[in-house]
């Protein structure tokens, strides 16, 4: 399977190349991305998570999403499995 190629440290891209996020680990069905990445406001500083699958393909250092990344970043959720 493609997800068991992803590892620390790959970016994650939307459908359109854009960056969404860095990736800082697999935890069960979910991609935890570093809390360096995440956004601004009350969502700075902690860990965010996006499903496997919305993983449409691993290429070398870079995880592409079948969602565009406005789109991917919708699909983020908490630690507690809550959206964003």
């Amino acid at each position: 399977m493609k997800t068991t190629r992803i590892k620390k440290g790959m970016e994650v891209v939307g459908a359109n190349g854009i960056h969404v996020g860095t990736v800082g680990r697999v935890t069960g069905d979910r991609i935890g991305l570093i809390a360096a990445d995440s956004r601004q406001g009350r969502h700075k500083g902690h860990h965010h998570y996006i499903h496997l699958g919305l993983v449409a393909d691993v290429e070398g250092d870079t995880v592409r999403l079948s969602a565009n990344a406005a789109n991917g970043v919708t699909f983020e959720e908490e630690a507690s499995g809550d959206p964003t």
